[in-house]
Formats: C-alpha cells, sequence, structure tokens
C-alpha cells in the first residue's frame, strides 16, 4: 500500500510530505513515477513530495497516514533506513 503523510516539513520555503511504501520499495517507486514524483526526491525509504502534490498523490490513491504511522507501517515491513544506518553502509 502507498502511504502519504500530511505536508509537514519545512524545507526551501515550502511544506513536504512523505511517500513510502509498506510492501516494497519497488511499488513506490512505481507509483512514483506513474504520478511525475521526480527521482531526485527519493530519501533512503521514502520520497519527499512537496505539499502541492499531496491532493493529487492522494486521488491517486496513496492513503493519508500520520507521520508517526508511516513509520511504523516502514518498520513492520522492514523497509526503514534511518539515517544512522545509511550511513553505516555508505562507509563500506
Amino acid at each position: 500500500m502507498i502511504l502519504i503523510d500530511p505536508p509537514a516539513v519545512p524545507r526551501w520555503d515550502r511544506l513536504w510530505s512523505h511517500l513510502a511504501s509498506d510492501t516494497s520499495y519497488e511499488e513506490v517507486h512505481a507509483f512514483a513515477a506513474a504520478h511525475g514524483v521526480p527521482p531526485r526526491g527519493w530519501d533512503r525509504d521514502h520520497y519527499d513530495v512537496p505539499a502541492d502534490a499531496y491532493d493529487a498523490l492522494v486521488a491517486a490513491g496513496a492513503v493519508p497516514v500520520s507521520s508517526r504511522e508511516l513509520v511504523v507501517a516502514l518498520r513492520a515491513a522492514g523497509l526503514r533506513c534511518p539515517k544512522a544506518a545509511a550511513r553505516n553502509r555508505s562507509d563500506r
């Protein structure tokens, strides 16, 4: 299932949401590509998407959840990749 949290993260004079899958990275990559989310938005285990894309992504099938619910779903699926883990992987 594709999940999206509310736009709440301020960066570059905008608010941002996180778009993720509780199934696989392949699922979220396919959904993102099909709905115009650029690859540069990928951040370890989710896409950062601007607030102005939120409604269209929900209309396309992304399920609105809280930020906490999104993280819990990623962890439960074994897809969560925190910054520390990403740094450790890149150090090898």
